[in-house]
Order: structure tokens, then C-alpha cells, then sequence
């Protein structure tokens, strides 16, 4: 439950780090990377795209950042292009997400990077309201008490809905662009 599981018969997954190592401590987050006779050998003559995705071993980098638990089961955790990197520090939003979820008063959340002249980018949380009381420095104060400090919004922004897919989810990219 929670999981997407073990890699079928004759299929491998590994996960990687930003400078494409292994991950070997169980937990730890790292790039989804699959290998297996179902997973494309690259681009239709595009060897410049198929560079940026598969390893020199021949794993394909999905994108997806997981983590591998003890019994071998992989879980998706985010996305790689909806990281936050503040001073270097790799954020990812659905954990914040998930933390700021749990705020008295919040109905939803979404959190995005947004540029920072100190810390190369920021932490954006985006809140539709459920309680139309609920101020910034309600969550400020929830977010000290709960999250490390680099992963604490530095921005905040009330909105009365959040962008999504005719499926429901939201939609990041929107968030991102809209400053």
C-alpha cells in the first residue's frame, strides 16, 4: 500500500543521485532509473535527447523521485522538475505539502520554486483556505514548529482555487508561471 511495488520479471530499477550514483541508503531519495525490454533504448534519431535520459549502462531516468524501502518496494515521492533547490538543498514539495496539509485552517496546498537572489530559489506555498481567518503568520508559525528551515516558505500566497487537470491535479507549472 503506498507503493508502486517491485520491478516486474526481467526488469530493473536503481535509484540515482543528482550526479547519477547509486542510492544504496534504504529511504533515501533518488531518481527512478528502469531498465528492462519494455523500456525504450532511447529517441528516434535524437541522440542529444536520448543523452539527457538514459545512463551509460542503459537505465532510462523516469523523472520520478523515490525511495526503496527495506522489502525492495519503490514509492514515488515527487517529480525531479518540481524540486526546490535552496542553497543546495533539494525540497520536495508534496513533503511540504503534505506537512502544511495538516495546518488548522488550510484546505489545500501546493508548493513551487520561485527565484531568490540568496539562495538560488525559494519556497512558494500557494493555500486555498479553509478557514477564511487564516493568516500568513498563523502559517509562518506552523511551518517554524513543523519543517528544517530551509524547507519553510519564504513565500506565501492565499488564492480561492488552485490550478488542475480535468482529473484534479494540480497543476504546478501554472503556479510557477503566474509570479
Amino acid at each position: 500500500t503506498g507503493t508502486i511495488g517491485v520491478p516486474i520479471p526481467g526488469t530493473s530499477m536503481k535509484l540515482l543521485d543528482d550526479d547519477g550514483h547509486e542510492v544504496t541508503t534504504l529511504g533515501q531519495p533518488g531518481e527512478i532509473a528502469i531498465k528492462g525490454p519494455q523500456v525504450m533504448a532511447g529517441y528516434w534519431q535524437r541522440p542529444d535527447e536520448t543523452a539527457k535520459v538514459m545512463t551509460e549502462d542503459g537505465y532510462f531516468k523516469s523523472g520520478d523521485i523515490g525511495i526503496m524501502d527495506a522489502r525492495g518496494y519503490f514509492k514515488i515521492v515527487d517529480r525531479k522538475k518540481d524540486m526546490v533547490l535552496v542553497s543546495g538543498f533539494n525540497v520536495y514539495p508534496n513533503e511540504v505539502e503534505e506537512v502544511v496539509a495538516n495546518c488548522p485552517g488550510v484546505l489545500e496546498c501546493a508548493v513551487v520554486g520561485v527565484p531568490d537572489e540568496k539562495t538560488g530559489e525559494a519556497v512558494k506555498l500557494v493555500i486555498v483556505k479553509k478557514d477564511p481567518s487564516l493568516t500568513e503568520a498563523q502559517v509562518k508559525e506552523f511551518c517554524r514548529a513543523e519543517l528544517t528551515g530551509y524547507k519553510q516558505p519564504k513565500v506565501i500566497e492565499f488564492r480561492t482555487e488552485l490550478p488542475k487537470t480535468p482529473v484534479g491535479k494540480i497543476l504546478r507549472r501554472e503556479l510557477r508561471d503566474k509570479k
